[in-house]
Formats: structure tokens, sequence, C-alpha cells
């Protein structure tokens, strides 16, 4: 201590006796040999006796005796090699009690390194042991209602990054226990499908400070696939700083409590300085500059002031501490926070005494700051279990046999409705709240466990004060000494009532689902992933006439069908399961026969729907089949008339779309027919609007070539200098504006047929490439150099008199021959007026549908002005007329204005013609009444008057009304 006196001091008198018993801890010394010669006022205070019962080896009767012959081991190896001595003993105390002290002794060396005397100091620690039991009891019982329950907790701040986990999280995530976690590591083990939502959501948290709760798949590094669910609640400290408290439910492993509570540090722990009432310290011990960071020349400078290391809010305290220790001489022990240099605060404890006669005083510190620590951190970890107990509704007990219960949580107090203020209830007040349909369960479930002593689990009914009834799930662990002897049972109560109410409003949606499926007209059933019977539904059950259980029990499964498939369908049916099976389970449909319970078959639609679970294996077949034997009859009649009528049809006209059956146009069809089979360039001739891209189509339908591409152009539309590249493509860069490669109408044609309308209007050049195409089947594109051959059909068609153009050299005739391989010519409109009626009719049907009118007749008057009209524009001329008429008919009788005909045209038609054409009709309506009369009014079949004649049904069944003829006056036999 002199060591330490100011200059200037040395003629004051310092009561040394007094400096040390004011000192705020219990103080001894001993001499080299390790006879401790002195204890301070404090110490002899505490223990109840006098300096001369505890000097030399007599302090060791106040030891506790477990712990005397490891104190006096340790402390002879210390006199031994003058190390520090530290030890922790139970010392009695003068009321007879044992309390936990920590003691410290170190040695005091002269010049030549020889110990001459040891100093120690005792600090009593009995409250932080005790603290330290309590917590190790607290922990094992949350830790193991985290296990039991299947629930970690964690903590998570924002602002730095730290991730606190549960030992029950770490087994969630299956990390190893020594790494620290961050959001890196949650993130890498999180399903990829779920990742981004997972960080949208941590990265909302994170700026908003908003709670969150989210559920999400784990895959683990086995490839196993783990579902958690997150919840968490933001807290903000006086700081501002943020700190997210939650829990991860369904979980199995845990890791104990992240960071264990350390031990104070004791080394160091008393710091020491001298100052005077002014605030300026004027000495100070090492351990007291580097508790606050400053060197000694901080000291030196005088530039210390001991209130100026306190924040403004403690000085207040400090001041009256100042007051009283100028009264009564002496710093009354109390806790406070210093500054230190880098401005953070360390909490202390101090205590001291004024030096007699003096303006000054020596001040003693205790470093406070890891019991701090270590009661934040208990705080911290209780806070997060009490918490994730109370998110999870999750309650912890622990319950002793023979001395009822022992613990509860707050979350239990909660879920079970007990106040915690009135104490832990007996296992009687329990009971008498469980409902009493209950209680005869409860009490087994108890009997059970102390007899057994084994895991017991247990649901029941709790009344709550209110009069509300809550579904509890309990579960109860033993736990047993090392001897094996029961010591206690600990476990959980989890409130369930909502968990509960919704599986049974799943029990009522499934049974409504079952009466909707037995409602349902389908066959509904439900099979294995390997096809065995599950359910069916009652309208399956009654069609195969067998009970569900009977039907489970059938041998076979659906997808090896037995008895009640039809044996034709039996292999496809295995077959279209094998080959989806492998192709990963994907949905498919079958027509297949089903029989009944009458030994009938009928046809249904079964279409097989598979169901996964969230590792993508098959769990379920859901199997619907709907009765389609009406649409199979159906099916079958119509396909059966179709054939019938495409032999009737084929027979006929083989040209759908061309109307008419005037010799004339019989001719060309006939020609079209013998052509359409071989690969001949054909070359259709006529008057415009007579119908030439009608027959080039139909050449191409009739062709083998119908399944290919038909490709049309308009060789007059195309502007000249595009009409190369428009035939046979260009490459890109091959003019201004072919900004990319593309294909000709030669090349889109390739494999069917290329149709050249307007051909008499291609310009020369053109001409020349065409022909080259038509010897060597080959082209080039504009701007290229490379040779494409092709495999296509040309069929050209003009309305311009060719042998007319090669005279006069404005169409190359070798071209001309080359396309004259099979002309087809077509008679215009006024040469096969016969067909003028049908076309009419035709027309006005189609137009009629179009706009929605409903037209029964034709003027008599229009007709025959239809029929004598020349028709310069042929069929599209008429067509035009009929569309304009129809849309303006207000009747059911179409008529059309005959000012919509020119007249000149009308009065140049010659009468021998108008006399020829009804000529020719009483010739056809004879030939008519002739074959009706050989077939007995029949119109249609192999015997009927439409095959006799060689004319579709419906075009005689049109001739028969335009020519009035009554065919049932012919039903009778030949000879009436």
């Amino acid at each position: 201590m002199p060591a330490m006196a100011s200059p200037g001091q040395d003629s004051e008198s310092l009561n040394i006796q007094l400096l040390v018993d004011s000192i705020p801890a219990l103080i001894h010394t001993s001499r080299p040999d390790g006879y401790l010669d002195y204890f301070n006022k404090p110490w002899l205070e505490y223990l109840g006796v006098t300096l001369d019962k505890v000097t030399g080896w007599n302090w060791t009767a106040v030891v506790h005796p477990d712990d005397v012959e490891g104190i006096v081991t340790e402390w002879r190896a210390c006199l031994a090699t003058g190390e520090v001595f530290e030890y922790e003993t139970r010392v009695r105390g003068a009321n007879g009690e044992y309390r936990w002290m920590f003691h410290r002794k170190v040695p005091l060396r002269d010049a030549n390194g020889n110990i001459v005397k040891w100093y120690g100091s005792s600090m009593d620690i009995h409250e932080r042991k005790t603290a330290e039991e309590a917590l190790r009891s607290s922990e094992a019982y949350l830790a193991e209602a985290q296990r039991l329950s299947h629930t970690g907790s964690f903590g998570w701040k924002p602002d730095t990054g730290k991730v606190v986990w549960s030992d029950e999280t770490y087994r969630i995530f299956e990390y190893d226990r020594a790494t620290n976690p961050n959001l890196d590591m949650v993130l890498q083990r999180i399903h990829p499908e779920d990742r981004p939502l997972a960080q949208q959501v941590i990265e909302c948290a994170s700026k908003t400070g908003t709670d969150f709760e989210q559920e999400y798949r784990l895959l683990l590094p086995s490839g196993a696939i783990k579902h958690v669910r997150a919840l968490a609640q933001a807290f903000q400290d006086a700081s501002g700083n943020r700190e997210f408290v939650g829990a991860v439910t369904d979980i199995t492993e845990r890791k104990t409590t992240e960071d264990k509570i350390r031990r104070l540090v004791e080394a160091e722990i008393l710091g020491i300085f001298i100052a005077n009432a002014e605030g300026e310290i004027v000495e100070a011990n090492q351990a007291f500059l580097q508790m606050l960071q400053y060197g000694r020349q901080d000291l030196v400078s005088r530039r210390l002031r001991w209130t100026d290391l306190t924040p403004a809010e403690l000085r207040e305290r400090d001041q009256r501490a100042l007051t009283e220790a100028l009264a009564t001489g002496v710093f009354k022990p109390y806790e406070k926070e210093f500054l230190r240099k880098d401005g953070s605060r360390l909490p202390v404890l101090i205590g001291g005494a004024l030096f007699q006669s003096a303006n000054e005083g020596v001040v003693f510190v205790l470093d406070l700051s890891e019991q701090k620590r270590a009661d934040e951190a208990l705080r911290r970890s209780e806070s997060y279990l009490a918490e994730a107990q109370r998110l999870s509704h999750t309650g912890s007990w622990a319950w002793k046999p023979d001395t009822d219960a022992r613990y509860w949580s707050e979350e239990c107090y909660r879920v079970l409705g007990f106040d915690p203020r009135d104490g832990l209830p007996r296992t009687e007040e329990l009971i008498r709240r469980i409902h009493p349909d209950d209680r005869p369960v409860f009490r087994e479930s108890a009997k059970r466990a102390t007899h057994n002593q084994l895991d017991e689990e247990i649901d029941y009914r709790i009344v709550h004060p209110g009069g509300a009834v809550r579904d509890i799930h309990s579960i109860g662990h033993p736990v047993f000494s090392p001897r094996g002897d029961l010591i206690e049972y600990i476990g959980t109560v989890i409130d369930v009532t909502e968990r509960k109410a919704a599986e049974e409003r799943i029990r009522e949606q499934e049974a409504e689902l079952r009466q909707i499926l037995d409602l349902a007209p389908q066959l509904v059933a439900v099979f294995g992933p390997g096809g065995e019977r599950l359910y069916a539904n009652r309208v399956a059950l009654d069609h195969v006439g067998l009970s569900l259980e009977e039907w489970r029990q059938t041998h076979g499964g659906f997808f090896r069908p037995g008895w009640f498939i039809h044996p034709d369908d039996r292999e496809r049916a295995a077959r279209g399961y094998s080959d989806n099976a492998r192709s990963g389970g994907s949905a498919y449909e079958l027509e297949l026969r089903v029989q009944a319970a009458d030994e009938s078959y009928r046809w249904f639609l079964v279409r097989f729907n598979p169901v996964r679970d969230e590792h993508g294996q098959i769990m379920r077949w859901y199997v619907a089949a709907t009765d389609i034997e009406d649409r199979k009859r159906a099916e079958e009649r119509l396909q059966h008339e179709n054939v019938a009528l495409r032999e009737e049809v084929d027979k006929t006209s083989m040209f759908e779309e061309i109307v008419g059956t005037s010799p004339a146009l019989r001719t060309v069809l006939s020609r079209a027919s013998k052509v359409a089979r071989s690969d001949s360039t054909v070359l259709i001739t006529g008057e415009t609007g007579t119908g030439k891209e009608l027959v080039a189509r139909a050449v191409h339908r009739r062709s083998d070539r119908a399944s290919r591409a038909f490709v049309s152009v308009n060789c007059a539309a195309i502007p000249r200098d595009l009409m190369a590249s428009e035939l046979f493509g260009h490459e890109k860069g091959a003019f201004t504006g072919a900004t990319h490669q593309r294909s000709g109408r030669f090349e889109l044609a390739n494999g069917g047929t290329i149709f050249l309308d307007e051909v008499g209007d291609l310009p020369a050049e053109t001409q020349i490439a065409l022909l080259r195409v038509l010897q060597e089947r080959e082209f080039e594109r504009v701007g290229g150099t490379r040779q494409i051959r092709v495999d296509v059909r040309i069929i050209a068609a003009t309305n311009r008199d060719l042998q007319a153009a090669i005279r006069e050299a404005s169409f190359r005739s070798d071209l001309f021959y080359r396309l004259n391989v099979f002309p087809i010519d077509i008679p215009p409109l006024r040469e096969r007026r016969e067909d003028i009626r049908l076309l009419v009719e035709y027309f006005i049907d189609r137009y009629a549908r179009k706009t929605g009118k409903n037209i029964r007749d034709i003027n008599k008057k229009t007709l025959d002005l239809l029929v004598s009209y020349p028709w310069p524009g042929n069929i599209r001329e008429l067509q035009n007329v009929i569309e304009r008429s129809v849309l303006l008919c207000e009747t059911d009788v179409f008529s059309i204005d005959e000012n919509w005909l020119p007249q000149q045209l009308l009065a140049t038609e010659p009468k021998n013609q108008i006399e020829l054409s009804r000529s020719l009709l009483a010739q056809e309506k004879n030939m008519i009444e002739t074959a009706l009369r050989e077939s007995r009014g029949r119109v249609f079949g192999p015997s009927g008057a439409a095959a006799k004649l060689g004319i579709a049904r419906s075009t005689l069944e049109s001739k028969i009304r335009s020519l009035n003829i009554d065919k049932n006056r012919f039903k009778t036999s030949p000879g009436t």
C-alpha cells in the first residue's frame, strides 16, 4: 500500500487497518511457507471467529469437509511453483451455513525473485453457483421439452447478422454443432424451389423489422427432404437494435443451448485507484487501467478524473456516495458503470474509504462485465425458449410421482388455464380441471407411468375457468439417476385444439366427398402405386355387382386386370399402364369394355391420374370411368353410314367443291381424275371465273401428294422485280431490303404441289428460270450459288391464249410445251347452262346460312333470267349476284333485280339457244322419269335411280324438285 500513496503524503498517518477493512472483499495474507497469518475484518465477521482460530492451517476447519483435501493439495502445489493460486470451496459462516467462495492468492517477490509474502482475496460466489445449478436444471427441462415437442428455437440480429440456434435447430438443418450458423447456411439447406421465396421473406423481415411466418422444405445432404415451419417475432431494445426470436417446428435433433454461460473471469478482478474530492485520480493499479483501456501515461499526465469516467446519468449517485463517504469515511459498495477510453461502458462494483486527515481516498473496483454478460445470456436463452413455447403453444413440466409437480413453464400455465401467481397446482387440482369423461384415462396414464417408468403419451380435454374446452396432447419422459432410480418425469403439454378441429373438418369433408363420389354418374376407383385396390364408389360397385371388400379381394390389380375387363382389352390395359409407368407415371386414358353384374359388357372411357408425394413418388392412382356405350354404338352406325355414303359419293363425284352435272363439266372432271395419281404437269385453261384453282386443288387432293403442301401463286399479282425472289427465295443481302435469308414458294411446296395461276403473265426472265425447274427440278436462290433440288408437281393455269402469246413473242414456246403436258380446258358457264340451277341453289344455301335467312324457293322468272344470261364473268359473276341478292332478299322466295344484269347481253342471246335449253330440259326430265320407273321410285342405293344415271343422290333430288317430278308415283311394280 505505501507504494500507492501519492507524493507529499509521507507525513500523513494512513490507517491501514481501516483501509483494508473497508475493501468490499475478503482479504487474507500468508507467509512464504503457506502459513496464513492475517484475515481482514469482513472475513472474521463472516466466519464469526477471532483471528487466532483461523491462522496457520486452522482455516481448514471452516472449509467444507468434501473440499478440504482439494484446496490443501492445490495450495501446496502453488507454494512449490510460485504460481497464482485460484480455487473454489464451500466455507462455513457464522450462522453455520456453507457458502461457495472463490479464493485467489498472488505472490509478492523481492528483487531476487524470492517470494516474501502471499496476498489473497476471497469472493462470495454462492448466488452464482446457485444460479448455475438452477440454470442447468431449467435448461434441462426446456431442452427436453424442445426434444419431445420437436421444436427448435433461434435468434437473429439483422444489424449484425448474428444468428443463434438451439440444439434442435441444428438437428433440423443437419449441421455440425461446432459451426457458427448464418443465413447462407439456412438458404443452402432450403429446397431450391422454395429458396427464392424464403430469401424474399428474410430480406423483407430484415428491412421492415416485421414478424414473419413461413413453411418450406429442407433438402438435406443425404437427399432426404424435411418440412419445417418457422415463426419469428421482432423485438427492439432501448438502443434501437433489432432482434428476431422464433421457433422451428417438426424437427428431430437439437443442439444444447448455443452458448453456455461462461464462468466469470476471476483473475485481476480487483482494480484500485486513489482519488481526491475534486475528482482527480492521482494513482491507480494496472488492473484498473486495463479495465478502462487507459495507460500509465494517461495517469501520470493527470488527465484522468473519476467524475469524467462516469456517465452523466449516474453522476448523481456518485455524488451521494461521496457525500456519505465524507461524513462516514467509508464508500459503501454499490454497482455502477464506468466509461472506457473507447466510449463503451463497464459495469462494476465499487467500494472504498477516505484517508484519515486527508481529502483523498482509495476505491476498490470489481469488474462485473462477465457476470452481467452471463446474466444477459441467461435471460436471452430463457426468453428464446419461453417465446418458442409461446409461439408453438407448447408448455413444459416436471413431475415426481412421490412429491407431485416440480416445475411448470409459463406456457404450461397458459395452456392448462392456471395462474402462475397461485403457485404450482397439485395433481388433484389438475384432474378437477380435466373434462369428466377424460379423468379416468388421465389417472390410468399417471398410474401406468409410475409403474412402468416408460415414455407416456396421452390426449385429454381441459376445461378453463371461463368454460372453454381445449384439447391437450401431453408427452412424458422418465429421467433416471446413474443407479437407475426414477428421479422424475419431464414432458410437454401442447394445445392441439385447432389441429383437432381441422382434423374433424377434414373427416367431414372426406365423408361429404365420398357421398359426392357415390352419387357421381361415373365409375370412380382409387388404387395404390402398384395397382392394389383401395376404394371404389357405389356406382362402380353396383356395376360389377360386388361389395367394397369383395372388390378389394378380387385377384389381380387394376393394371393386371381380372375378369371384369373384356378379354380383348386386358392386354391393352396392362400395356397402357406399363408404358406410362416407364415414362414416369404420367396421366393417360383408355377406352375399355367393363363387365357388368349381368355379365354384359359396356364401353367406358377410363382416365388414369397419378398423385405424388413430396419426393415425386406415386402414392395413388385415381381412376374415373365414363360410360360411352351409346357413343360407341352411334360411332359404329355413323361409320357404316359414312362408308356407304363415301362409296356413293366416290361413284358420283370426286370433287365435292365443284358443282354441276353437265356433260362438259363431267368431261373436265374425268380428265382431272385420270391425271391426279400421276406427277405429270397440268395446264388448266379457261376464261376468268370458271374455277381453275378449284380443279387444281381437286387434282392435288386426289394425288399421292394430298398430305403435303398445296402452294398457290398468282403470277399476275406479284411485282415484276420480286417475281424471282417470290418463287425461288433469296439470300441475305441479295438486294436492298433483303435483311435475312428467305425460302421461296418452290421450297415451301417441296414434296407437294405448286399452282401457278395466271402463268401467262410471267416476265421473260422468270420464264427461263421456271423452264430450268421443269427440266432439272433444281434452282438457285436470288443472290445464291448453291443448287437446291425440289420434288414438286407443277399445275399452271391461264385465261390467256398462250399460242397467240407465243406468236407475239411474249411467251416462250419451249416453256409452253413443258407446261402443256396434260391440258385441261374448262368450259365457260354459258356452255354448261344446265349447271346454273344447281349453282344457284348451292350459292343461295351457302349465303342464307351465313346471314341466318330461310329461303325456301326460287322465283321462276328469276331462274329463267339467270339461265338465259350469258355470264361473261362465269361462276364468279354468278356468285356475286347471288350473294348480293341474298343480302337484299326479305322473303323466303329468292329473286333478283333484272337491272343488275346488262340488258344488251340479254337481248343478244340467240333465241335458238333458249329453245335448245328447253329441249335439253325435256330430255333430261324424260331420262330421270325412266330411271325412277326402273328403280320403283328409289333414288339412292346400288339399284337406285342415282346409280343408274351415274350422278349423286343430292344432285338427282335437286333435279327432281326443279323439274317438278313426282317420284312417289313410280313406287309401284313395273307392270302396273
